[in-house]
């Protein structure tokens, strides 16, 4: 018979062994220390914007939030709030607007923020298909990336800016104490200073050994192929430049290792560098860079120039507005004080209850729970001697409280009042006095003792019925004879002219 699974996890007098919470092994401090970022897309929903917001979370790793989620409720200080807590630096932002894309570069927690705009972009998946050699090693995501910046270095605070910003936005590299072997991948970022264009891409790198026989090459790299038309390892090793070898080697990514690499890369031996391209690829341009939190002094912009004046009016601006801030905050805060004060002294005052009026509570708790529960069958066979049939009391619960009704609701527990249909009897009038049987020729409402002899109400019409009316003549003007009787009687010709 099996045990259950619960069962293990209790001694023998029934209680359950409490098991000891699982304790956080706290990390080192080169990992707290180390730059963290935040890759999120905010604006239209987009799912090419989603994969790039992806793709670039991606290239950052490891020290990125790679599995976080986003919500559209979710607000910027959410997110401002959590990075004390993950060591979050820096936090990228894909803003999609119906005119443009662009990536916002913040430093946590209180700037400076830099705007670009994204021109062009290619997904990684993209970039990965196009490729003859497609190469993606997922244990190369486990080390921080090298960064490599080029023209940079042109007059401009806002170049230095940037060129800092990209460079923090990832580990340091210490070049006495780093191993060769921890470098598997490249961001290189260049700088265009005539378009003012920032090239992203993204690389993975490899080394080979030069010098080498490529039978001899392929054994050491562990590409070894089809050997199977070879009878001896001789005549692999032999017939080794007879093998296809797509890779064109130049003598410009040759390079002198300083340290001992696996598969056959010596150290004071020479290597080939390969660069594979795993996307994504970016092309922006710097729009405006801002002191605060996304919504600061404006340092720099692309193409508004103000003068010093109309930076000097901002500037009072902003600080009036930060000062009406700081007031409302403090008013709040002293308001909430004022409350959870008033609220303290409320409960100080009524809080206590002696147990009289504990007992009286209890036994007007009771006499309702009694009242409300009581059986309307038991009731009505107690007063009337005979029990009542099934179908009496079919449907109704013996509880009487009144139902629960919610604030703002139409529901009401009184009674609706009939409605009285008056157009039914109208319509019923006038069809029977279309009929002939209420107001009949000759008489009035009364069997005709009415006092009206002609009219309206009797079956022959008077002229004086009819006064007042146009009269139609076929076209013609003037038709009508004039006459007692006749008088404004219409004079139909059936439209022929004469």
């Amino acid at each position: 018979m099996r045990k259950k699974a619960g069962r293990r996890n209790k001694k023998k007098g029934g209680s359950r062994v409490k098991l000891a919470a699982p304790q956080m092994e706290e990390e080192p401090a080169a990992v707290k220390n180390a730059p963290h970022t935040f890759v999120i897309h905010r604006g239209e929903r987009c799912a090419s914007v989603v994969a790039l917001s992806r793709d670039f979370r991606h290239m950052m790793e490891p020290f990125t939030a790679s599995s976080l989620r986003e919500r559209r409720v979710n607000k910027i200080k959410d997110f401002v709030n959590l990075s004390g807590f993950f060591h979050v630096s820096h936090m990228c932002l894909f803003s999609l607007s119906p005119q443009t894309l662009s990536l916002k570069i913040v430093r946590m927690p209180k700037g400076p923020t830099l705007t670009f705009r994204v021109t062009q972009y290619t997904l990684a998946k993209d970039v990965i298909k196009l490729s003859k050699k497609q190469f993606v090693d997922e244990e190369s995501f486990k080390q921080a990336p090298l960064v490599i910046l080029n023209s940079f270095s042109g007059e401009g605070r806002h170049l230095k800016l940037m060129a800092s910003t990209f460079q923090n936005m990832f580990p340091p590299i210490n070049l006495s104490t780093v191993q060769l072997s921890s470098l598997k991948r490249a961001v290189l970022l260049s700088y265009n200073p005539v378009s003012k264009l920032i090239d992203l891409r993204h690389y993975a790198v490899t080394v080979v050994p030069v010098n080498l026989n490529k039978g001899v090459k392929k054994v050491v790299t562990r590409n070894i192929p089809n050997m199977a038309k070879f009878d001896d390892i001789a005549d692999f090793v032999e017939k080794g430049h007879l093998l296809s070898d797509s890779e064109f080697d130049d003598e410009e990514t040759h390079v002198v290792l300083p340290q001992n690499l696996r598969r056959g890369n010596l150290a004071d031996n020479k290597s080939s560098l390969r660069l594979h391209e795993i996307g994504p690829r970016v092309t922006m341009r710097l729009m405006k860079i801002e002191d605060d939190l996304l919504t600061g002094e404006v340092l720099y912009h692309d193409y508004i120039q103000k003068n010093a004046i109309e930076v000097e009016e901002l500037r009072k601006k902003r600080a009036a507005k930060k000062r009406l801030k700081e007031q409302r905050k403090l008013k709040q805060e002293k308001d909430q004080k004022k409350k959870e004060k008033e609220k303290a002294e409320h409960k100080a005052k009524t809080g206590t209850i002696n147990e009289h009026d504990r007992q009286l509570l209890k036994d007007a708790e009771e006499a309702i729970a009694d009242d409300s529960d009581e059986d309307d069958t038991r009731y009505y066979k107690d007063a009337v001697g005979v029990a009542p049939e099934k179908e009496l009391f079919d449907g109704q619960s013996g509880n009487r409280k009144r139902p629960y009704i919610p604030k703002g609701s139409n529901y009401s527990l009184k009674p609706k009042k009939p409605r009285l249909d008056k157009r039914k009897e109208f319509e019923e009038d006038d069809r029977e006095a279309r009929k002939g049987g209420k107001f009949r020729k000759g008489g009035g409402r009364d069997g005709g003792k009415g006092k009206k002899s002609g009219g309206k109400f009797t079956g022959k019409k008077t002229g004086d019925d009819y006064k007042g009316k146009a009269s139609y003549t076929g076209g013609k003007k003037g038709g009508g004879k004039a006459g007692g009787g006749n008088r404004g009687k219409s004079n139909f010709k059936g439209g022929k002219k004469k």
